[in-house]
């Protein structure tokens, strides 16, 4: 009996872990299914990089996820396995993230033939926006934002930085600034040039200089929040048509580091969401092992290997109890 209680805690441990991962598999097949079933009825490639709070390791750190190379080999991929003619369509939700994965998937999105549209359900800064320049059309959800593409050298705005160069005496500034202004330059510059490349055909080539010069000039504070209305001034080819199926997308991803929500209401009336019998509560979908990022979702409906469960009333024991 001894015996017993003192392996009593491993025990749980194993059932746990093993809830877990049930509980994870069925919600990555849910996930499978409501890509494919969006790509199915828009005919096109839905490809999504949402990236929140994930745990990471044993101890499940919270760390928050940005664009990556690992994103970007990811994404590559699944556009080189997209027919030329096949409409590509992105959700971004992300804060951003590095320079060059970001620019790898903008520059893979522009040359692919077929039409390109960029749907932003919350936000997309930064690294986000510079995905989104490439896109034939983005579509912003109310309130939604995108961000300035200006780069950060050393944690610090480039062009802060040159600007402290160019007010102060030279004999006054450590040369370490002088470095940091010298390839702050170059990247504004690189990323302007970049950022002109990517918005030609789409808007005119005037057009295109003024947009990549005051996205990328420091003009903003880097988390300056771009709203549909300023986007269209700024001369972006923009939409506030927000598919209501792209929305309920979303919901297949939370930040599964927040076990309980922070925000809390109740509706009067049930909402044509809540009444849809397809939508999926998900409360805890993390990506599958070897990923770093929600990423994408299937190329081929063909792929999907489990059907779609008819009924949502009636839920395993170990859900429930999960």
């Amino acid at each position: 009996m001894e015996g017993f209680w003192g392996a009593l805690p491993i025990i749980f441990i194993v059932v746990y872990f093993l809830l877990r991962n049930m509980a994870n598999s069925q919600r990555h097949a849910e996930l499978v299914n409501k890509f494919s079933r969006i790509q199915k009825k828009r005919k096109s490639r839905v490809i999504a990089i949402v990236h929140r709070q994930e745990p990471m390791g044993l101890l499940g750190i919270p760390m928050l996820r940005y664009i990556d190379l690992n994103d970007a080999e990811e994404v590559l991929e699944a556009i080189r396995k997209t027919p030329p003619n096949k409409p590509l369509e992105f959700i971004l939700h992300t804060p951003g993230g590095l320079v060059l994965p970001a620019l790898q998937i903008a520059r893979a999105i522009k040359a692919h033939p077929g039409k390109k549209t960029v749907f932003v359900p919350h936000y997309a800064m930064s690294g986000g926006t510079l995905i989104a320049l490439a896109a034939d059309e983005i579509v912003l959800s109310e309130h939604a934002v995108l961000g300035p593409i200006d780069p950060q050298i050393g944690g610090l705005p480039a062009a802060s930085v040159v600007r402290v160069t160019q007010d102060k005496p030279i004999q006054a500034t450590e040369d370490y600034t002088l470095i940091l202004a010298d390839v702050g330059a170059m990247a504004i510059s690189q990323l302007e040039k970049a950022a002109r490349e990517l918005l030609a055909g789409t808007v005119s080539e005037n057009a295109a200089i003024a947009v990549a010069e005051q996205l990328s000039s420091g003009r903003w504070t880097h988390d300056y929040p771009i709203a549909h209305g300023e986007a269209r001034e700024l001369g972006l080819n923009v939409s506030n048509k927000m598919p209501k199926e792209i929305m309920e997308l979303m919901a297949l991803f939370p930040d599964t580091v927040r076990r309980n929500p922070s925000v809390r209401y109740i509706e009067d009336e049930p909402s044509a969401i809540t009444e849809n019998p397809h939508r999926v509560t998900m409360t805890g979908y993390q990506p599958q092992p070897g990923s770093r990022s929600f990423s994408y979702g299937p190329w081929d409906p063909k792929e999907l290997k489990t059907e779609h469960p008819k009924d949502q009333e009636r839920k395993p024991l170990w859900r429930r109890l999960w």
